[in-house]
């Protein structure tokens, strides 16, 4: 799988062979578990994949539609997901608390994020709807129930990058690879604003346990260390970004 594939996707597949093979054990149908000492597969792209400059940032918004602007706003200024704030809608925004509510779908984390000035600035710019379940994103979150996943939206944003002279233009023209082929790896993605935002809270001198509350990491032991950070915590670490618009 790891000369197909990306490392993330078969340690993925791996982490679930393990939790087959335990319990197996565990009820005694195998006398010992031949995943045990599989070893992960090394990310051999983290070194590729970076955050985004604000001169980047910006960049892109200037080629960016309303919508695509507001997603672009919400993902730096939240650190969530693509297909997170394609599904948000106004339910998940409490403005008299200042607040973002959302379970993340890859997770099922239950995240508060204290709304930035810059961000709430933003929200009380937009077109708000009497239906509370109204999608923030109508085009997105159209998209995203059609597909099931965000991966047109991604290709959106690569187009968008394109035009930003930020990324060479994809002619969606087949090379005669199977789907089983590893995806190339582009330098810069929607991620990356996820990745910009982790930097600048760790640059602007927030505590790594504060970052990752609000960013919401995917580790358990993360977890473990940030359960007790505090609400003022996260809402002062949402002031320090910069704004981009």
């Amino acid at each position: 799988m790891a000369k197909q594939l990306s490392p993330s996707t078969a340690n993925h597949d791996l982490k679930v062979a393990r939790m087959l093979f335990r319990a197996a054990r565990r009820d005694h149908l195998i006398a010992d578990d031949p995943a045990e000492f599989v070893s992960t597969i090394r990310q051999r792209d983290s070194d590729v994949k970076r955050p985004f400059t604000l001169a980047e940032i910006e960049a892109v918004v200037d080629v960016a539609d309303a919508e695509w602007r507001s997603l672009i706003f919400f993902a730096f200024y939240t650190g969530q997901r693509l297909s997170d704030l394609a599904a948000l809608t106004w339910n998940n925004v409490d403005l008299e608390r200042g607040e973002v509510r959302l379970i993340t779908g890859k997770t099922g984390r239950r995240m508060i994020i204290p709304i930035a000035p810059a961000l709430r600035v933003h929200i009380e710019s937009m077109a708000t709807s009497q239906d509370s379940k109204s999608p923030l994103h109508p085009r997105a979150s159209r998209i995203l129930a059609q597909r099931g996943n965000s991966s047109m939206l991604s290709r959106q944003f690569a187009e968008l990058l394109a035009q930003a002279g930020l990324r060479e233009k994809t002619t969606h023209v087949g090379r005669g690879k199977t789907r089983s082929v590893r995806r190339e790896v582009n330098a810069l993605s929607f991620h990356s604003l996820r990745r910009t935002a982790t930097t600048l809270l760790h640059e602007a001198g927030v505590a790594a346990a504060v970052a990752q509350a609000l960013i919401g990491h995917d580790s358990e032991q993360v977890h473990n260390d940030y359960i007790n950070v505090g609400r003022d915590a996260l809402k002062n670490a949402v002031a320090t970004l910069p704004t981009i618009f």
